[in-house]
């Protein structure tokens, strides 16, 4: 069927909005992007003249399209190799949606993305629903085909999970360079004790490289086992160079609303390196390099004015 033009105008007023939900449910804006394509192709099928209310209905489509794709996904993730991360957006992307509160900035940080892989299908698709988008109960049990009582009662129940991890801090684009500033510094300075004085006690380092480069498998956990880390990601080799096809240019920048490290190579990202901040330190370096994962990172990069690298690695 045929979209009459008011139609089309509606999906792609609409789009923005789909993206930034179905990448905070999936944490991949890939996936993202084909869950908003499949819900166009069913608009795009659809009696429009009896929709009465076309961004509920698109919202309703899309949601199930992305639970959907969540209960595939968590068997997929069974067989991943390696630890799983979301796909990283660098600032300025308009996938990362609505960041007018806190709560609309804290759920699409890394930090949140990753703690949501904790919830059941249902209880991520109430929590981005209500805490990014600020839907009303009554309009998410009209979606997921619930009563408002269970509604409320799947948004506490992952409130309280989300909630469990470390209280964030909020940082500006300002913050977040000297952050990254600091750390490279000390990650650069060939001694470990600069690098153990940024990070907590119990800060955990992971990597995603998907199988396609090489990432420990398992978290480094704790200070002087991430320093150690980080200061031999740092440290010049031959080796590196010859397995990466250079030496990348380091950038401090942020994604997903924390600061981050930018490995770039020839224009493109090979890695997005997320640093979440507490008040006591840095607790968590989650590294990105599955290249899979960066290849919009590196699509937005290539329009953005970045000026020049902080350092070239190795």
């Amino acid at each position: 069927m045929a979209l009459r033009m008011e139609d089309v105008d509606r999906f792609v007023a609409a789009r923005p909005r789909l993206e930034a939900i179905a990448y905070r449910m999936l944490g991949s804006a890939g996936e993202a992007e084909d869950a908003v394509q499949e819900t166009f192709l069913r608009w795009q099928a659809a009696d429009t003249d009896h929709v009465e209310v076309p961004e509920a209905w698109l919202t309703k489509v899309l949601t199930n399209l992305c639970l959907n794709q969540l209960t595939s996904a968590r068997a997929r993730r069974e067989t991943y190799v390696g630890e799983w991360l979301p796909e990283p957006l660098l600032s300025g992307d308009p996938m990362l949606g609505p960041a007018d509160s806190a709560e609309q900035r804290e759920s699409v940080s890394y930090a949140v993305l990753t703690l949501m892989e904790r919830l059941s299908p249902n209880e991520r698709a109430v929590y981005v629903l209500r805490e990014a988008f600020d839907y009303p109960h009554r309009d998410i049990a009209g979606i997921l085909d619930l009563t408002e009582a269970s509604s409320q009662q799947l948004y506490h129940r992952a409130k309280k999970h989300v909630a469990a991890g470390p209280a964030r801090t909020e940082i500006d684009a300002a913050a977040a360079r000297r952050i990254v500033e600091e750390f490279l510094a000390a990650a650069t300075s060939g001694r470990t004790d600069s690098l153990v004085r940024l990070l907590t006690a119990d800060v955990v380092s992971v990597g995603d490289g998907g199988g396609k480069i090489p990432a420990r498998t398992k978290p480094f956990v704790g200070a002087l086992a991430v320093a150690k880390f980080v200061w031999g990601l740092f440290r010049p080799g031959e080796a590196k160079r010859t397995l990466v096809g250079g030496s990348p240019e380091v950038y401090a920048w942020s994604a997903n609303g924390e600061p981050a490290v930018i490995a770039v190579l020839d224009g493109r990202v090979i890695g997005v390196m997320c640093l979440e901040v507490t008040a006591e330190g840095i607790i968590a370096v989650r590294n990105q390099v599955n290249p899979d994962k960066l290849a919009r990172a590196t699509a937005l990069w290539a329009t953005v004015e970045h000026g020049e690298p902080l350092l070239h690695a190795f």
